[in-house]
């Protein structure tokens, strides 16, 4: 049996935000074709690749396994399929960054460039993690402590991370939202493991002693789970601000943890001035830059 590519990447794409409909929305189908194609891709791998909640979608063990392994291909099969789709007279710019980044900031404004450069193809890599290995790209937007070494950089923003969850878990902890971060699991991403006692240090007297500590391996992994009512987790501002404001999160405790990260826009290659290399990054630097 020939596994169809479409179940493969509906299944990379879903892996990516858990959510069927996201998925569907990014792939341009309906949320039920999505589920569809990857009951199809698990009956023919004979295992699940999800755990399926009533309002959320999880990877099981063998389904993370599948994704860290099939991914790099399906991205690399996209990659080859853009580069002969492309038109000869058309310039190609390529940009490489966290998916958190991507969907919250990039994505909700790409349509203004885009809309005034028709004729410019765009290749948007989006990265899990900032161990994720990625291919050569014109421009990078990188979390880190220190201006990046190579490249030309130039810093957007610095984050800082407030507790924050869902309504339901704010309205039943919000009178006494420290004794919540000793009852409640506490979410926070792998990379930061220590953040909840660095935000200790600062903002909790006493013993701080949380009950559970859930670790995940992406932001947007994190902000969801939160959303969801899985914990209270350190949420990135400002680049989150659009949950807050559509009521997704709430902050339970208004105060921060600063840390040193901070956004930077990479170039890789000094652009020729007026060209659309040139155009894009000046507009990434508009737009996004605090």
């Amino acid at each position: 049996m020939q596994t169809p590519i479409r179940g493969l990447r509906a299944f990379c794409f879903a892996a990516r935000c858990l959510s069927f409909k996201q998925a569907a929305e990014q792939l341009y189908l309906t949320p039920s074709a999505v589920s569809h194609q990857i009951k199809q891709l698990e009956e023919q791998l004979g295992f699940a690749l999800f755990q399926r909640r009533t309002r959320a979608i999880i990877l099981t063990n063998e389904g993370k396994n599948f994704f860290d392994a099939i991914e790099p291909i399906i991205t690399d099969l996209e990659q080859t399929i853009r580069t002969f789709s492309h038109k000869d007279n058309n310039v190609t710019i390529s940009i490489a960054l966290p998916e958190f980044f991507a969907s919250e900031l990039l994505m909700p404004k790409l349509g203004q460039w885009t809309a005034a450069n028709p004729d410019v193809n765009l290749e948007v890599d989006t990265l899990r993690t900032r161990t994720q290995k990625v291919r050569s790209t014109d421009l990078s937007i990188v979390l880190s402590h220190d201006v990046p070494a190579s490249g030309i950089a130039t810093e957007l923003f610095a984050l800082e991370y407030i507790p924050a969850c869902n309504r339901a878990l704010h309205q039943q902890w919000q009178n006494a939202p420290y004794e919540a971060l000793q009852e409640v699991p506490l979410i926070v991403h792998q990379s930061r493991p220590w953040s909840w006692h660095q935000w200790a240090e600062y903002h909790y007297e006493g013993d701080f002693a949380p009950k559970q500590i859930i670790q995940l391996d992406s932001m947007f992994a994190v902000a969801r789970a939160a959303q969801q009512g899985m914990g209270i987790a350190l949420i990135p501002m400002p680049i989150s601000r659009s949950w807050f404001n559509e009521g997704m999160l709430w902050p339970l405790v208004n105060k921060p943890l600063w840390t040193k990260d901070k956004y930077f826009l990479v170039e890789h290659e000094v652009s020729e001035k007026n060209s659309p290399l040139a155009s894009f990054t000046n507009w990434v630097v508009e737009t996004f830059k605090g």
